[in-house]
């Protein structure tokens, strides 16, 4: 049963965008109001509009773009594109962008994502909660005369735009990309051909019921199909795109997936020495690898809006997350899976002409032991993570980003969801043993004290 207006709005509004069940929480009249409420908050004369594969995407689109209409703004539609996509768009054409799309979300899910001008991210911030607020009231200005639509193909451009990361015209590389059913079956041909020898493709047709799996390589349920495609064809790595392509996944030629901390340093050390910017939840190899090839090293709280400002505020060549968002100077510093997967691709293929495999190139920096985040339902989120606070107290603290303590073999972080009554746990150690040995004492701790 669809819930009262209100509800729904609150529901639907994030910190960093909106998103929630299409249909029953986010609807056409969800979409058109969060339109006029934009243009209203933006004052702009015109705002780009794209839209993923997803089932509700279309509907939602046009309400979207109906809103901005009514309110005498020009809509530019580049139609059918990637989230990373839309912030080229946003960066080249230094306007103001709305994106229909629920990432790596489940195909029940839809949102809208939306950034200032120069792909700057509209958050709670900077306007999130006016725009909310505009809606949840409902009074809009009346204008006589209509915005207009611009259709326009963006794709040269955007291709022109990724290839320009890499020197090389062709590629001596025989990969696997699972496409997951998104956007990336889309824009992996036009990115890849003519530049890659040899793709073999897993799931490229756009279909937003995502009927093979989960749009999201996170899970490694749903790269299952990769690793064996990999080992099959005996390829050098695979590719995985979640479903907006703003993340990469890789795996190696024997199908073991790579965590995202490592692929980070492989771009860190191809960058050299610069500045960079990773979140608080990467390995400990992270900064390790940046002091080590000369670079300088800034830590910042998990989120892209974090991140990007912090690139910004430092003049970093490069982010990285342990989420696998890898962000760009050069782009708009908005991260981008398809960038990322082709600096890998020409990394791998100078190494390869070395006789040297994927593995090859990550084993020197696989010296941790590091767990996949793990999520605990906690309602009392404060007094847990106080109470462990205290009986950590020997270690190292810092409260960047929740709760981290530090110690000379091994580290942890704990923070809450600012949405759900979740507390999240990242871990390192440097042995497999001591891993398996604090993680159970910190899973203990949460249990003992939820």
């Amino acid at each position: 049963m669809k819930k009262r207006f209100e509800e729904r709005v609150n529901i639907c509004f994030k910190p960093n965008d909106i998103r929630c069940v299409a249909d029953l929480e986010l609807d056409s009249e969800i979409c058109y109001k969060t339109g006029k409420a934009l243009s209203e908050f933006l004052k702009v004369k015109y705002i780009i509009v794209g839209a993923d594969m997803r089932l509700s995407s279309k509907t939602l689109k046009k309400a979207l773009i109906e809103g901005i209409l009514d309110s005498g703004v020009n809509v530019i539609d580049i139609g059918l594109i990637d989230t990373p996509g839309l912030y080229f768009a946003s960066g080249y054409m230094n306007k103001c962008a709305a994106m229909i799309t629920a990432s790596h979300n489940p195909a029940k899910y839809n949102g809208i994502k939306m950034t200032l001008k120069g792909a700057v991210p509209l958050n709670e911030n900077n306007g999130l909660l006016e725009i909310r607020q505009k809606v949840l009231i409902n009074e809009f200005k009346k204008f006589n005369i209509k915005g207009k639509i611009i259709k326009k193909n963006i794709l040269k451009d955007y291709k022109k735009h990724i290839r320009s990361f890499i020197k090389s015209k062709n590629l001596d590389v025989k990969i696997v990309v699972d496409a997951g059913n998104g956007m990336a079956g889309k824009l992996v041909p036009l990115v890849y051909t003519g530049l890659i020898r040899e793709i073999y493709k897993l799931d490229f047709k756009l279909d937003g019921r995502f009927p093979n799996h989960e749009a999201n390589p996170a899970k490694l349920k749903n790269i299952k199909d990769l690793r064996e495609k990999v080992i099959e064809t005996k390829a050098d790595f695979g590719i995985a795109f979640d479903g907006d392509v703003d993340r990469v996944f890789f795996v190696d030629e024997q199908g073991r997936a790579i965590d995202s901390s490592l692929i980070a340093c492989l771009l860190i050390k191809y960058f050299g020495k610069n500045k960079f910017v990773y979140n608080s939840v990467m390995s400990k190899i992270v900064p390790e690898t940046i002091r080590n090839f000369g670079g300088k090293g800034y830590l910042e709280k998990v989120g892209h809006t974090f991140m990007k400002s912090r690139m910004k505020k430092v003049n970093a060549i490069f982010g990285c997350e342990n989420s696998a968002h890898y962000y760009y100077k050069d782009n708009y510093y908005a991260d981008s899976g398809l960038i990322t997967s082709l600096i890998v691709c020409e990394i791998y293929n100078l190494a390869k002409k070395k006789g040297l495999k994927f593995s090859d190139l990550i084993k020197e920096f696989d010296k941790y032991y590091k767990i996949n985040e793990k999520s605990f339902k906690v309602e009392n989120k404060k007094e847990v993570t106080s109470k462990i606070e205290k009986y950590y107290s020997s270690g190292k603290i810092s409260k960047l980003d929740g709760l981290t303590v530090y110690f000379n073999d091994w580290w942890f972080n704990l923070r809450a969801s600012n949405t759900e009554p979740l507390l999240r746990l990242n871990l390192e150690a440097d042995s497999k043993k001591l891993e398996r040995l604090k993680l159970k004492g910190i899973v203990n701790l949460i249990k003992k004290f939820s």
